[in-house]
């Protein structure tokens, strides 16, 4: 039986890769400490989570492990000598970062290293996926020229109709103390891949979501927006008029993906994945739809400033990751995700 092994394994992208090998017959060994309690207080905890993947899934083994723990990471992968690795543990948020900057570094940098030279050293062949994050690029994104619609901005330049590709430049531009963590990562996975020749890529995620996500005000917006709509609380709306603009991608994509990846990995690849042009949204528009699903108006109060680094239209140009695995595609809509969220956060809210 194949094994894999998978960081942040009850987080949202980790859980989902977690249920997804372990249907398919792999066993699967998830390392997770809970730190999102620690970063975000108890709405951020995820032993729910964990719970139900226990529950859930005899094939899955959860080791209580955080990565910055070197040593315990490296008897763990000695053990083990996975077959794959999936790396979605972080740090996520832009705020918490830089009131918590050592933590910031030591989980998205020094971790990420920790694992790639645990893989290194015990089983290079294996291929090794790490969720990275379009912050990589700063906010450059906001020199594209934009046009301004009623409910949101968009590119108003040609070149950009698809969206950002890989090649768009990640250096000179204010990216938040998290944003340049994840660089110093997604750098590092690249040259394991370039150096060592080791089977790496980092995904470059746009908004990535789905129903067990535990959206808080810091990090997981769609999640976030949706509870506080149910719940009937204000969300807040920092700067750009609300028309700020994200591409959306459904966890079940996001793996899906990886497993092509797993299958004919190649070597220190980077691909932008996010939703796309298709599953973009600003949040006026995310407004529209929540309520239209809920029946509950969505309030909300505006702050002036925006978060700094912050984009102002993000979608993902997706062409890549569709020639290089041309049977992966986008398979959730937006309004799909939206009601699998809005659902989940019901059934979790009522137990």
């Amino acid at each position: 039986m194949k094994k894999i092994l998978v960081s942040g394994s009850s987080g949202l992208i980790g859980s989902e890769v977690v249920a997804f090998f372990a249907a398919t017959g792999w066993e699967v060994h998830g390392a997770d400490n809970n730190m999102r309690a620690d970063f975000f207080g108890t709405q951020g905890d995820t032993r729910w989570n964990l719970r139900r993947l226990i529950e859930a899934w005899p094939a899955f083994h959860h080791h209580e492990l955080d990565i910055r723990n070197r040593p315990g990471l490296m008897e763990l992968l000695k053990e083990l000598k996975p077959d794959a690795i999936v790396h979605a543990a972080a740090q996520p948020s832009h705020d918490l970062a830089a009131s918590r900057p050592f933590d910031d570094f030591d989980v998205n940098a020094v971790g990420t290293f920790n694992m790639l030279e645990a893989a290194r050293l015990n089983c290079p062949e294996s291929p090794f996926v790490h969720m990275s994050t379009n912050k990589v690029y700063g906010d450059a994104p906001n020199e594209i020229r934009l046009k301004e619609l009623p409910k949101r901005w968009d590119y108003d330049d040609p070149a950009y109709a698809d969206g950002i590709c890989e090649s768009f430049r990640i250096d000179q531009s204010k990216h938040s103390i998290f944003g340049a963590s994840k660089v110093a990562a997604d750098v590092m996975v690249q040259e394991y891949g370039r150096y060592f020749g080791m089977p790496t890529c980092a995904l470059r995620g746009g908004c990535l979501t789905g129903p067990n996500h535990c959206g808080v005000e810091l990090h997981g917006f769609l999640s976030y927006l949706i509870k506080c709509n149910l719940e009937e609380r204000i969300y807040r709306v920092f700067g750009y008029k609300g028309k700020q603009v994200r591409d959306n991608i459904h966890s079940y994509d996001v793996v899906q993906f990886m497993r092509r990846f797993i299958e004919a990995p190649r070597k220190g690849e980077v691909y932008n994945i996010g939703g796309g042009r298709s599953n973009s949204i600003s949040i006026l528009e995310a407004f529209d739809l929540i309520s239209s699903i809920s029946g509950i108006p969505m309030k909300h109060e505006y702050v002036e400033q925006n978060r700094q680094g912050d984009h102002i239209c993000y979608i993902s140009d997706l062409a890549k990751m569709k020639n290089h695995y041309p049977g992966w595609d986008i398979t959730k809509g937006l309004r799909d995700t939206f009601e699998e969220i809005y659902a989940a956060w019901r059934n979790r809210d009522s137990q």
